[in-house]
């Protein structure tokens, strides 16, 4: 029981991260064009990040194939990952913080995704196991 509100809220708080975040690429999109460029990516980045951002979020929470699930979380976790890299390494660690967040509600929801979901991901039973165990 426990599992499965954890999954939901991490879940819940992830996917309001992700939109959030496609959100704001939208609306300020000049803005970050040039924090993109700052952090030594090119801007024509954007649009393939809101897409893939909004793209992600309805594949976790509709789960219509686990395996678009799976990979779903695999690319939140490298884009988390290099955000929260890429924003350390121009020594703004301060501005890596929202990834560092995203990564750890990621890995919340990813470990306890079968607790909370009919069908579970062959990817994550071991961790889920290891969650339920006293």
């Amino acid at each position: 029981m426990i599992e499965s509100y954890a999954y939901w809220i991490s879940t819940a708080l992830l996917s309001l991260l992700y939109l959030a975040s496609a959100t704001l690429y939208i609306v300020k999109r000049a803005w970050v064009r040039q924090a993109l460029t700052d952090l030594g990516y090119p801007a024509y980045l954007v649009p393939f990040l809101i897409a893939v951002k909004l793209l992600a979020v309805a594949a976790i929470l509709s789960r219509v194939n686990v395996v678009l699930s799976d990979l779903a979380y695999a690319g939140a976790f490298y884009h988390l990952l290099l955000s929260a890299l890429a924003h350390i390494g121009v020594h703004k660690p301060k501005d890596a913080v929202p990834a560092v967040i995203g990564l750890v509600l990621l890995g919340a929801s990813f470990l306890t995704q079968n607790a909370a979901r009919d069908e579970p991901s062959p990817d994550a039973p071991v961790a889920a196991a290891y969650l339920s165990t006293p």
